[in-house]
């Protein structure tokens, strides 16, 4: 049996110890997925006024997108007359605070309304490749991210040291269809169950361990995760429900701290609870030996091994089974990747990312073309997917946007020596960015012929010149860039010979300058 209070109180003891990694990795899931629309609510909330063109932002709030649902399928009826009412304020205030601005479905109700009020034709292409998109990100992002936070938590328990990437597992394991699969047959029985409402609630406390399932035994088949999750909560229902009563106060105060408190202490503190929770049901039912209990089969999230018996375990274990066998120290307060019951294959740890690496001038210029790319690929497919139109505000014909080159070779000079403090090195670049934006529209708004970007209408938005959610997505691709991107790009980049690493960077920068020259003359006449 399990208490609430039992629950909390370790929670909050595994949280001391763990306090920054379990806040970023929340933080992380907020902005990736969808799972903390309360947090990340009051970055994307409009005060009014036309709204500023933002990547990664629609350009129609959800709440708006129900009103025009409803204005045309159900023009003349009582919900129209609801909805214009101050009730429906109230109901529209609700549903974009609670609801992710990400989410699949307002997609849909958007790309109806579009087809609704224009008329079919090709331009019908990308609204319907954002849906898409949409659907693809919930199902291999959203929630292979969210079965990575449960593992997180559940390793954190006992192992101390645990990396906050614990949350990428599934990727490095090169395992996703069988979790993905799993998850999107809960999301589509549980909304098929939300019909009946009262359903909804019971299925969604239900089903709520299956993430927790996958983290430990992502292989498990979906009979067996949904028939482990059913008796998991068997007989626990309203104490799960008593459970999430019990946070009521928190969330309350998150939402007078405009969702703050949430990043900083909440959804740690809930997430937390709930992975101790789900190891108290997982340790009685593996005990009871109850009907498939052999599924749970990590056993070392509950006993730590001693270095005895991991060099026991070692010994014992057959290296033919994956990469991670072949390790021969172990890391203290880590959790033993080599006794996990998936081995990834041998490419995904063959070559480990090196972030700290020393870059060479040809590595320099090769990375700030891959970013110009990067980043024009990256703007291109956003204006496609939020408008169905190509950008106007390119500067070059060519396929490249040179800011993201030289903020990232700033990036990498400024950053070199901070790279091992993560933590920091994301302040820094949400401050770097935020100041940056800020001159710049600054100036743009004293020269008539640029036009500056207006953040005025969105509520975490300083002077309408800067505006939080973009700060944030920024830093964290500027993280990503450091961490990842550049390293892994120089890496490949420096596996060809020298003279052929020239011959590139010289054709680059060749075309490179005429597109500049080009596009300043175009500008000229």
């Amino acid at each position: 049996m399990w208490k609430r209070k039992v629950m909390k109180k370790r929670s909050r003891i595994s949280l001391k110890q763990n306090y920054w990694k379990a806040v970023s990795v929340c933080f992380l899931i907020a902005v990736l997925t969808a799972a903390y629309p309360l947090s990340t609510t009051f970055l994307s909330l409009r005060t009014g006024g036309a709204a500023a063109d933002v990547p990664f932002t629609p350009e129609v709030s959800n709440s708006q997108t129900v009103f025009e649902t409803v204005r045309h399928f159900f023009n003349g009826t009582f919900l129209q007359d609801f909805y214009q009412g101050k009730a429906g304020e109230a109901v529209g205030f609700l549903t974009d605070l609670l609801t992710p601005v990400t989410s699949p479905f307002f997609s849909v109700l958007r790309t109806v309304n579009n087809i609704v009020t224009e008329d079919l034709g090709p331009a019908l292409i990308f609204p319907l490749a954002g849906i898409a998109a949409a659907v693809l990100y919930q199902i291999f992002v959203n929630n292979i991210l969210l079965i990575g936070e449960k593992r997180f938590f559940l390793e954190t328990h006992n192992y101390h040291r645990t990396p906050v990437s614990k949350i990428f597992f599934l990727y490095k394991l090169r395992c996703l269809a069988n979790p993905a699969w799993i998850m999107l047959c809960r999301t589509f029985f549980q909304f098929l169950w939300g019909l009946t409402i009262i359903g909804g609630v019971i299925k969604h406390y239900e089903y709520c361990m299956i993430p927790f399932i996958l983290a430990e035994n992502p292989k498990i088949s979906r009979k067996n995760a949904f028939f482990l999750s059913r008796q998991l909560t068997h007989r626990n229902k309203w104490k799960l429900f008593l459970l999430d009563l019990s946070f009521l106060g928190w969330r309350i105060l998150s939402v007078l701290t405009l969702g703050l408190l949430d990043f900083f202490y909440v959804n740690p503190y809930i997430t937390g609870c709930r992975a101790e929770l789900y190891l108290s049901l997982r340790r009685n039912y593996v005990l009871s030996r109850a009907s498939c209990y052999e599924c749970l089969n990590d056993s070392t999230l509950e006993h730590v091994p001693t270095e005895d018996e991991l060099l026991i375990m070692k010994a014992l274990y057959d290296d033919s089974q994956g990469p991670y066998t072949k390790m021969t120290s172990f890391e203290a307060d880590q959790y033993p990747a080599f006794l996990f019951s998936i081995q990834p294959p041998l490419c995904a740890v063959r070559y480990p990312v090196n972030a700290g690496r020393k870059y060479d001038l040809l590595s320099y210029l090769f990375l700030f073309f891959a970013f110009s790319i990067f980043g024009w690929l990256l703007e291109t497919l956003i204006c496609l997917f939020r408008s169905g139109a190509l950008p106007d505000t390119l500067l070059l014909f060519g396929p490249w946007s040179p800011m993201y080159g030289i903020c990232g070779i700033l990036l990498l000079t400024v950053m070199k020596k901070l790279m091992d403090k993560s933590a920091l090195v994301f302040i820094l670049n949400l401050i770097l960015y935020s100041a940056a934006e800020y001159l710049v529209n600054w100036i743009a708004e004293a020269a008539p012929e640029v036009s500056a970007v207006d953040y005025s209408s969105y509520l975490m938005s300083l002077n309408g010149r800067v505006y939080a959610g973009t700060s944030i997505v920024f830093a964290l691709l500027g993280c990503a860039f450091l961490y990842y991107l550049a390293p892994r790009w120089d890496s490949l980049f420096t596996r060809l010979p020298r003279t052929r690493r020239r011959l590139i960077c010289a054709v680059l920068s060749l075309l490179f300058l005429a597109d500049l020259v080009l596009s300043i003359y175009s500008r000229v006449l």
